[in-house]
């Protein structure tokens, strides 16, 4: 048996379902993706109002793209939003000494900073495990959210930092426009990010990363380093939350400490488990589903919202335990076996 088959045969269920579900005609999980990216450039030149809910969603859905790595490998990650706040933070002080910078430009700095301060973070957490790893990433992100509200003379405390809208691509646009822009960077990225994603994950390193959760041991004995193959999915779980926060910041034009509490995190799990690990897009139907509960549950039931994700988030576990994606792909295969 090959090294490449042996890592294939510790894979996770979720991975088998996934591949098993492939063989029967177009994968519901590639119309889901259709369905949700025509519906996010269709809906906002219906109601303009949805741009900014629809960008804000796309964002959610990477960083939370980003935490469902870590999940395949069995580690759930309590503080991955310290890496969109230091993305933020990046892409705020960036515009602040550089006002000519272009909005493109503020992604890519915010991105790379995210980028490099995950592997600096994952040299030293990707060290230990389960509950230790989580509670890790937790203390670190808690200690950014306290340094960025203390030094108020360069971070602006609690108040955060303001940057001015910047240009687009070379082009300078009104709001409307440039939010149209960042909707159409936004969904386009998503849909790249998400197939680049899958591309990893069935790659010989995206399976070794998910066989750290069966056995671990076993994936060392076939020669593969555990600590590298997890650095690497770490690192890269950070930049996609750093690319989500610095989106996230030119769209809404303020950053604050806020971006790196603990709650953030706790939001970035909450979609990933209620869209589920088994598919990229589920990630972006649980960020849709999270955004939109949100949005219309503050307005009719104000000061109750959290009840209602909450509710939400019981159905799921007691009726769909793997997740949106993981009803997809069940019924997927379900089909191709009645074939």
């Amino acid at each position: 048996m090959s090294k490449q088959e042996t890592i294939m045969s510790m894979a996770t269920p979720q991975t088998k379902a996934t591949h098993a579900a492939r063989k029967s005609g177009m994968p519901y999980t590639t119309l889901a993706a259709l369905g949700l990216t025509a519906l996010a450039l269709l809906l906002p030149l219906v109601l303009p109002w949805l741009k900014t809910p629809v960008i804000f969603a796309a964002c959610f859905g990477i960083a939370a793209l980003g935490v469902s790595i870590l999940i395949r490998a069995g580690q759930v990650s309590f503080g991955h939003a310290m890496f969109a706040c230091a993305a933020g933070y990046a892409v705020a002080f960036a515009a602040k000494w550089w006002t000519q910078l272009d909005s493109v430009a503020l992604l890519f700095i915010g991105t790379a900073f995210a980028t490099m301060f995950g592997m600096v973070i994952g040299l030293f957490v990707v060290r230990y495990r389960e509950i230790f790893f989580g509670m890790l990433n937790l203390a670190l992100s808690m200690v950014l959210f306290a340094v960025l509200g203390k030094f108020f003379h360069l971070t602006g405390g609690t108040d955060g930092m303001r940057l001015a809208r910047s240009t687009f691509f070379g082009m300078t646009l009104e709001r409307d426009g440039f939010e149209t822009a960042l909707l159409l960077t936004a969904v386009g990225s998503a849909v790249v990010i998400g197939l680049l994603v899958q591309r990893y994950l069935n790659s010989v390193a995206g399976q070794a990363l998910a066989a750290i959760k069966t056995n671990e041991t076993r994936l060392e004995y076939v020669g593969l380093s555990t600590y590298r193959v997890l650095l690497v999915g770490y690192t890269l779980s950070a930049a996609l939350c750093g690319f989500s926060g610095a989106m996230f910041v030119v769209a809404q034009g303020l950053v604050t400490p806020e971006m790196g509490y603990w709650v953030r995190s706790g939001e970035f799990v909450f979609i990933a488990i209620l869209g589920g690990i088994a598919h990229p897009v589920g990630a972006f139907l649980g960020a849709t589903l999270f955004e939109f509960v949100k949005l219309f549950a503050a307005a009719y039931l104000t000061g109750a919202w959290q009840m209602v994700l909450g509710i939400v988030l019981l159905a799921v576990v007691f009726l769909a335990p793997a997740g949106i994606s993981g009803v997809i792909l069940r019924r997927q295969k379900s089909k191709g076996g009645k074939q």
